[in-house]
């Protein structure tokens, strides 16, 4: 019999095995798809990182060209990197069609480059012809169909 002086004993019941090896799997699917999300694979797009201004697009291109504003730290810029640049249609048609250039809007280099064209979120994916006029922007992260589109319109023009 328990008094008012003696502290109530509870008999911890132990967790059934099905717990345990769900929040297990929790865990490695949660880790897997992290993984997934921030580490892209490499793509053979023939990325420009030298250009910081629109007057050295104008320079150095003789063509439009596919500017991609990013950030270390951007978690869509990753997935996209991952779900459009990685696949092999978008890949050809911007090295065979484009001039790319890859911008690290944290980068002190970029800075002209950022103000120029009033980037103020990542990813942000413009294209812009030889004189750095803009001819097609995209804000956020877009799919490849939507990329592919953009391209499309571009060379219609």
């Amino acid at each position: 019999m328990v008094t008012k002086d003696q502290p109530v004993k509870f008999k911890k019941a132990r967790p059934h095995p099905f717990w345990k090896i769900f929040w297990l799997s929790f865990l490695v699917v949660s880790l897997a798809y992290a993984w997934y999300s921030f580490y892209p694979p490499s793509n053979s797009v023939n990325w420009d990182n030298e250009i910081a201004s629109k007057q050295e697009i104008s320079n150095a291109f003789d063509k439009n060209t596919v500017l991609f504003f990013t950030a270390e730290w951007c978690s869509p810029c990753r997935i996209m990197k991952r779900e459009v640049f990685a696949n092999e249609e978008v890949e050809h048609r911007i090295n065979s069609e484009f001039a790319a250039t890859m911008v690290d809007i944290d980068a002190v280099a970029s800075e002209a480059l950022v103000n120029h064209y009033k980037i103020v979120a990542t990813p942000t994916t413009v294209i812009v012809n030889a004189e750095g006029e803009v001819l097609e922007f995209a804000v956020g992260k877009i799919d490849k169909g939507r990329f592919l589109d953009m391209l499309n319109t571009v060379l219609a023009q």
